[in-house]
């Protein structure tokens, strides 16, 4: 099982170094390697990998200002000389970080084990519509100083907040410049439910629904959280659930 992989560092000798070390993981494919962040966000966007390894410090634009532009996030490895982006990385949730000068046992042990999740979250895979984000699927998420790698499945609700939507997961709620019209068009119908002009649900979170006023419903979350459900939408929930 193949695990496509793209290197972003904007020092030519570095991303040498980095594909002479991948080339001893034959299950690693590099698919390509970008010394520019802006043509990085494009070739990530369009070759989807599963594993990226990526610099933080780059002119013109950081790693973590790269992995905010990208709707669709891999898993990454960090590789940078800079330590003082350490514990912002592991904040993240990142794979792994590995400082410059490269040493090769740290490296293996930081790429080995992301061949294990991944491949294991290959076999686990059972949704193949690359068209929307299901709940396999993991963004970047950017708040203020705060940054996380969130996998959908983990983010119980979207909330319209003006221009913004605000996201909730694990008692954090981001706010994201994005509408939450464009949202509901992005995510797998299967598992999130727009419920009314200013929520969607994810729907393996809901813990009981119970019927509202005017032929609505409520929806109780797992979380606690109720939220109404207007009749026109309840109607399509009852559906899709044979309520």
């Amino acid at each position: 099982m193949k695990i496509k992989t793209v290197v972003v560092d904007d020092e030519r000798l570095g991303r040498k170094e980095l594909l002479s070390l991948i080339e001893h993981f034959p299950n690693l494919e590099v698919v390509a390697d970008f010394g520019n962040p802006e043509e990085a966000i494009k070739g990530i966007e369009e070759l989807q990998p599963d594993l990226l390894f990526l610099d933080i410090q780059m002119p013109g634009k950081n790693g973590f200002e790269l992995l905010e532009e990208l709707e669709k996030v891999p898993h990454v490895i960090f590789v940078t000389a800079y330590d003082e982006f350490a514990i912002q990385a592991f904040e993240v949730n990142a794979m792994d970080y590995v400082l410059k000068p490269v040493e090769e046992e740290r490296f293996n042990v930081a790429v080995n084990k992301a061949i294990e999740v991944i491949t294991e979250e290959k076999k686990q895979l059972k949704n193949a519509d690359g068209e929307t984000l299901s709940g396999s699927d993991q963004v970047f998420l950017k708040d203020g100083e705060r940054c996380w790698f969130v996998h959908l499945r983990d983010v119980e609700k979207f909330e319209s907040v003006g221009n913004y939507v605000k996201v909730f997961f694990n008692g954090n709620k981001p706010l994201i410049l994005k509408s939450l019209n464009n949202l509901d068009k992005r995510l797998n119908d299967k598992e999130f439910f727009r419920v009314n002009r200013k929520f969607i649900i994810n729907l393996k979170w809901i813990q009981k629904i119970e019927p509202w006023f005017n032929g609505g419903m409520q929806v109780e979350l797992k979380t606690g959280d109720k939220i109404e459900i207007s009749r026109r939408q309840a109607s399509k929930l009852k559906e899709m659930m044979s309520l």
